[in-house]
């Protein structure tokens, strides 16, 4: 059975092949692509950020976790440049890191598109310490 996948967009590269590798640990059956940096630099790519969608897509579709503000703006770009059939493809208002952990572990248990998006989404309420 297929799962829903998930994208990782940072404008630093290293950020999200570390933050690939930390979730692959975690669950090695969830399809993890990432788009990262720009032309060797900081930044992000509609164009790379397409051509990530579209290596990992299934019709159980896809979570799209970022870092900063452009990154959105890209991923949408390149959501407009997709073809429209690949419609099960969903923006999480989340962090990344801690998003990205906990859409991990509900795809990996097979959750449905919406569940994925939700456990990333539940993420910005995540309290690290209390005082």
């Amino acid at each position: 059975m297929s799962k829903v996948g998930l994208l990782l967009i940072s404008h630093s590269y290293q950020l999200v092949t570390g933050l690939r590798e930390l979730l692959h640990q975690v669950q090695p059956d969830v399809s993890i692509a990432i788009s990262g940096g720009s032309d060797g630099g900081i930044g992000t790519n509609a164009f790379d950020i397409k051509e990530a969608i579209e290596s990992i897509y299934t019709e159980e579709g896809i979570v799209i976790l970022f870092d900063l503000g452009s990154a959105l703006i890209n991923a949408e770009l390149a959501l407009e440049l997709l073809d429209k059939a690949q419609v099960e493809i969903r923006l999480a208002d989340a962090p990344l890191v801690e998003g990205g952990f906990a859409a991990v572990v509900e795809a990996g248990i097979g959750g449905s598109l919406q569940e994925v998006l939700e456990a990333a989404e539940g993420a910005k309420q995540l309290q690290k310490i209390t005082r």
